[in-house]
């Protein structure tokens, strides 16, 4: 992986494009999900999206990922594979984390949308894992350091009882879409490195209601709470400024 980058304002301006769009593909997706359809058809209508912008779906044969969307529900963390036959039910939470790449440069978002009627709990989990980005990004400003990020987020979550996915982080992006550095979602003892104004990061908490442990698939992407628990997923692309962070996908 190459070192930290700092973007030119030129750079910034194309990351910026790329952001509104693919806030926009979320939108139009989150209005689709409902009780009866497929992963499938959710993976589907997100690469027809992102194509139709003119983009490309940064995911699709990602390191051989076989899909432009990842779509993770209930007790999947992340990089659930879409198939025809896992269909959606009311009550169930769905993540979706989707990529794409307008102009040479990358934009990364993950929302995690409630179906139906789903449990109070769920909710709960939900909020405070977008919650807990907000609070990371506060120390998103040049002269901070990369772990008061994360351990904004960790102890966040950690004091209203939910578990922080330690196998998994957040990243830097830009022409790549994993770029330098990585970025934990819990609480660091060293303080990583200095943040400076042009760093552009994908932050991303993954929230369990249960234990912060995970399980991995054979199929080499899949990856499930250990312990069957609900858990959540929020994710934007952020530059860090002088002052206070823009977020490039809301």
């Amino acid at each position: 992986m190459p070192g930290v980058t700092i973007k030119s304002q030129r750079e910034i301006e194309l990351m910026r494009d790329a952001g509104k769009l693919l806030r926009d593909v979320h939108l139009r997706l989150g209005e689709e999900i409902a009780a009866g359809i497929s992963t499938l058809e959710i993976d589907r209508l997100g690469e027809e999206l992102i194509r139709k912008t003119g983009s490309i779906p940064s995911f699709l044969n990602y390191e051989g990922y076989p899909a432009s969307v990842c779509v993770s529900i209930n007790d999947e963390v992340v990089h659930g594979i879409p198939k025809a036959d896992r269909i959606i039910k009311d009550g169930d939470i769905v993540s979706l984390d989707i990529g794409l790449i307008h102009n040479g440069f990358q934009s990364d978002a993950a929302r995690t949308h409630a179906v139906g009627q789903v449990s109070e709990e769920a909710l709960a989990l939900m909020k405070v894992t977008e919650e807990s980005f907000f609070e990371g990004i506060k120390y998103a400003k040049a002269g901070n350091h990369l772990h008061d990020i994360s351990n904004a987020i960790g102890y966040y979550c950690i004091e209203r009882g939910y578990g922080v996915v330690h196998d998994l982080v957040g990243h830097g992006i830009g022409r790549d879409m994993h770029e330098a550095p990585q970025i934990p979602n819990f609480p660091q003892k060293r303080k990583g490195i200095l943040l400076c104004a042009g760093m552009t990061l994908a932050i991303e908490p993954m929230i369990n209601i249960g234990t912060g442990d995970v399980i991995f698939h054979d199929d080499g992407w899949g990856c499930t709470t250990a312990d069957g628990s609900l858990s959540a997923h929020y994710e934007n692309t952020i530059l860090v400024t002088d002052g206070k962070p823009e977020v490039l996908t809301l």
